[in-house]
């Protein structure tokens, strides 16, 4: 038993933060008014846009800045398991290291210097 207790902590937190945060959400959530309810607008944080558009589009900026982040965020998850193995690597993990960081400072000041960061 005493090799499944880890496991079983685990899978009770994993089903009990869940749980507690969906019954929170029914508890303390506003509830709409009768105004929202009747025009059927989507209400976020607080902030009503008025009536859904049908035809309103993204511009190419928002897109390529969701691209850039999940790029720069997929490669975070190449750098964890190498910076974890850095001790066992030695000296070849050091340089493999430091040259990935390397070309991710090169592309980052890339991307910034043609002003795909800036916000329009």
């Amino acid at each position: 038993m005493s090799d499944w207790l880890p496991f079983l902590i685990y899978a009770f937190f994993a089903a009990v933060i869940p749980a507690t945060m969906i019954m929170g959400s029914f508890l303390f959530a506003t509830r709409p008014t009768s105004r929202t309810k009747q025009r059927m607008i989507p209400f976020e944080s607080g902030v009503s846009d008025g009536p859904p558009a049908q035809d309103r589009r993204f511009t190419v900026s928002f897109y390529l800045t969701a691209m850039l982040f999940i790029l720069f965020d997929i490669e975070i998850v190449f750098l964890y398991p190498l910076a974890i193995q850095l001790d066992a690597l030695g000296w070849f993990g050091l340089i493999e290291f430091l040259t990935f960081i390397a070309i991710l400072l090169v592309a980052y000041v890339y991307v910034w210097k043609k002003g795909a960061l800036e916000w329009h």
